[in-house]
């Protein structure tokens, strides 16, 4: 190796482009294995963010089926997911432009429209071929208050005639038909809870287009998800009555544990359509779990309950958590990774010699392993004498290194959610920073998934508390450890990320700068305004609102931004029905009044998390430039300036 050249941390020449991040790079999601064919989904930025339904047949070769003027998403709980399913030959799926199903087949015809109900979304279907029918999750959006959710069926033979099988609950998830076909089994939950909070699972007898003698089979205070028929027709399902999200069996009127471990057999359930077990056969469920941050992938006996993790031929630490897993006939699907690969498609076929093949590829990376940060699990001290978990990335670039006695700026990650966790799969937007001189600190807060059900819980009501002096305390940590310099630290997060680096900044005196995407500024205004399937989230993570209004008041960033006195970063999305683009909006107009030195950036045509290329690569160079403004180096590469107001 040749000597490295001497450059200020940030300063270094990298290989990691934005344009490397997003060229050929696509979103792998819902997944579906048919006769010996297997389905997924694809969300492409060099697209405008569409989605489009891609197969493979059993002599390799791989096809896209909509056109390209179909998107195939659903908007159902404003998350989707759930947005296609297949039978025999034919692909029935939701188009986004106007959320209705259509169908289509595998010689790729032009889509012919199901539905004709304008009001309505449909997501997460199951076949019912005796019936003709499909059954589905459906939100009917007809301008009153808040949507209606249902559990639907659509004739597919009359018209796609829309019949409400299941009502009254506020919101329905996961229905699955039993292999006989006479029984359904779906969630249900209602508010304030969440799908991680306390859900319902019910099964009812299916006949015609009725539902009769609907029973609870388990939820009193659990989170229940991801009912599942085994082949001979027993009820499986998800439930953390254990303190973790366990697999459990029903039958003969009992619940019995086959998992009983403490790890997370699937994470918390935003979008639909995903599970993360499956029947691979008769007798066996292949299934992913998540143990401290990393995932392996196992066979079980449902009978013994015997679990075998599988020796594969590529490390994979994660499966992710848009796609799952599933699994029949001897195959199973799942999009796994790892922090030297990107997440990609991978078959385990139990009947083939070649167990583990890769289909697809997220990213067509051509950058060696040498230039990737691996990231180190790290454990501190919290608040509450309580432990903390997160991933620390160090600079890392095989031809350059900083000055003797100085020390890398760090960047803290404060994930969305809250209710989520970090990724340790190889992400090139980390690696961007970190082959360029910084630090990152990925912190899976309290509130994380993937650490058991009390540690999750551990928010519940210290939401802009417990994940701020989670973030700050992370950085205290590595500062005592003497890895990454004091007075250079940044904070950046998306979402309700971008609240917690919000909080952060007003709240404490912690951090040299922040970046909020699509941040949450106000919580009142998020109380009052985001969409059902959120509108009450706040009464577990903060309090109950309107009664303690107080408290949403005093945690808001956008009522103190006096105590701000840091550059920030605002970036927007302009369609955004989760988080409204006046709580950056205002944020901006507050910090810009107050002679902070603010910056905001703003996007057409983008919603809740950015898809189109051209966006996601001016962001991510646009921070980088805050960053070097505010920390005085200079990048390597030439970047366009960005307008910074009281600079």
């Amino acid at each position: 190796m040749p000597e490295k050249k001497i450059a200020p941390y940030g300063s270094w020449k990298s290989p990691i482009t934005t344009e490397s991040i997003v060229s050929d790079s696509i979103s792998i999601g819902d997944l579906f294995i048919s006769n010996e064919n297997i389905f997924w989904q694809e969300m492409r930025p060099t697209e405008g963010g569409r989605s489009t339904i891609m197969y493979q047949t059993s002599d390799g070769s791989k096809n896209e089926i909509i056109p390209k003027s179909y998107n195939a998403r659903t908007r159902v709980h404003e998350y989707g997911g759930g947005s296609y399913l297949v039978h025999e030959d034919e692909v029935y799926f939701s188009d986004f432009s106007n959320q209705q199903i259509h169908k289509t087949n595998l010689a790729g015809g032009n889509p012919a429209q199901i539905t004709n109900e304008p009001l309505l979304r449909f997501a997460d279907g199951a076949m019912d071929a005796e019936r003709q029918q499909i059954i589905y999750v459906g939100e009917n959006h007809d301008n009153k208050d808040e949507p209606a959710n249902y559990i639907v069926s659509v004739d597919i033979q009359n018209d796609g005639k829309v019949t409400i099988l299941a009502s009254g609950a506020d919101f329905y998830a996961s229905p699955v038909i039993s292999p006989d076909g006479r029984k359904l089994a779906w969630v249900q939950w209602n508010h304030p809870s969440m799908p991680w909070d306390s859900t319902e699972l019910y099964v009812a007898d299916l006949r015609h287009s009725e539902l009769h003698n609907p029973q609870k089979i388990a939820g009193d205070g659990e989170s229940v998800c991801q009912p599942l028929w085994s082949p001979n027709g027993i009820l499986h399902y998800i439930s953390d009555l254990s303190g973790w999200w366990n697999i459990y069996r029903y039958s003969s009127g009992k619940s019995y544990n086959l998992t009983p471990i403490d790890a997370e057999f699937t994470v918390a359930q935003w979008g639909l359509g995903t599970r993360f077990y499956g029947f691979i056969n008769n007798n066996q469920i292949i299934c992913s779990y998540n143990s401290l941050g990393f995932w392996k992938t196992a066979l079980l006996d449902p009978v013994s309950f015997e679990l075998f993790d599988l020796k594969l031929d590529v490390d994979i630490t994660e499966i992710n958590k848009f796609s799952g897993l599933k699994a029949c006939n001897g195959r199973a699907l799942f999009v796994g990774g790892s922090p030297e690969n990107s997440f990609a498609l991978f078959i385990y076929d139990m009947r083939s010699r070649r167990k583990h093949q890769i289909v697809q590829e997220s990213a067509k990376n051509t950058i060696e392993a040498i230039h990737f940060s691996k990231p180190q699990p790290v454990k501190y001290v919290t608040t509450n004498a309580q432990e903390c978990h997160a991933f620390y990335y160090p600079p890392n670039n095989v031809a350059y290194r900083a000055p003797e006695g100085t020390k890398p700026p760090l960047v803290i990650l404060s994930h969305g959610g809250p209710t989520g966790a970090t990724s340790n799969t190889l992400n090139l937007g980390i690696q961007y920073w970190t082959s360029r001189g910084f630090a990152i600190l990925d912190v899976n807060y309290r509130g994380s998934t993937g650490y058991g059900t009390e540690y999750r819980k551990a928010l519940n009501g210290n939401w802009g508390i417990s994940d701020v002096d989670d973030c700050v305390n992370g950085g205290n940590y590595l500062v005592s450890e003497g890895l990454i310099d004091p007075e250079k630290i940044a904070i950046r997060g998306g979402s309700a990320g971008g609240f917690t680096t919000l909080a952060c900044l007003a709240f404490t005196d912690f951090f040299a700068a922040g970046a909020s995407y699509y941040g949450v500024s106000d919580l009142t205004a998020l109380a009052e305004e985001t969409h059902k399937f959120e509108s009450r989230y706040l009464d577990s993570m903060v309090g109950k609102y309107p009664e303690e209004r107080q408290k949403y008041l005093d945690r808001s960033p956008i009522n103190h931004t006096e105590n701000l006195s840091c550059p920030v970063i605002l970036f927007q999305g302009l369609e955004d029905k989760i988080v409204l683009p006046n709580q950056s909006q205002k944020m901006y107009a507050s910090l810009k009044a107050k002679g902070i030195p603010v910056s905001y950036l703003e996007f057409e045509g983008e919603q809740h998390g950015f898809r189109k290329s051209e966006n996601i690569q001016r962001a991510l160079e646009a921070e980088f430039y805050f960053y070097s403004q505010v920390f005085g180096f200079k990048p390597f590469d030439p970047i366009e300036a960005v307008q910074i107001d009281n600079n």
